[in-house]
């Protein structure tokens, strides 16, 4: 007997997480017909990256989807924002593949962490392109879902990270 997972419901319209794509907006639940099987597919859009996803609703608990976190969740992570940066002795490949396991997580606080630790005032010539890649995508993340969470733009949500970052 198979254990029944708790079954989260989803609208079309909402906006969800994807755990290693971000935040994308359910444009529809329908079902269709592959390989002789009926589906129910959950078609999420993600505008930014101009990309459409079809998740069997079987198959939703297993990737990681999510609703947009609950405003508490979204404040510790900012809380996370303003403490020190933790920059642990390992190598950058090691540090690097941490960075995007948080990211990929798909929770706003392990990717507030990512944002801290890579988070460089102006000098920017210190920091790799590989380090700014991985902070740019944190970034972007962790600003998309604020944004969503707090019904505000993109912009102004960038605007709220980098003032709370740069205190």
């Amino acid at each position: 007997m198979a254990k029944k997972l708790p079954t989260v419901s989803f609208n079309s319209g909402e906006y969800v997480v994807y755990p290693s794509h971000g935040v994308g907006k359910i444009s529809d639940i329908s079902k269709q017909n592959i390989a002789g099987t009926e589906l129910e597919l959950l078609v999420v859009n993600f505008d930014r990256d101009k990309m459409t996803l079809r998740i069997p609703l079987a198959k939703v608990a297993n990737v990681g989807l999510r609703k947009i976190s609950e405003p508490s969740t979204i404040n510790t992570a900012l809380e996370t924002l303003k403490g020190k940066a933790k920059v642990r002795k390992l190598m950058w490949s090691r540090r690097a593949q941490e960075y995007e396991n948080k990211i990929n997580s798909g929770n706003p606080v392990a990717v507030a962490e990512v944002v801290r630790d890579l988070y460089r005032r102006e000098n920017l010539a210190e920091q790799s392109y590989s380090e700014r890649q991985i902070y740019e995508q944190a970034f972007e993340r962790l600003a998309s879902e604020v944004a969503v969470c707090e019904n505000t733009s993109i912009e102004d949500a960038n605007k709220k990270l980098l003032s709370i970052l740069a205190k």
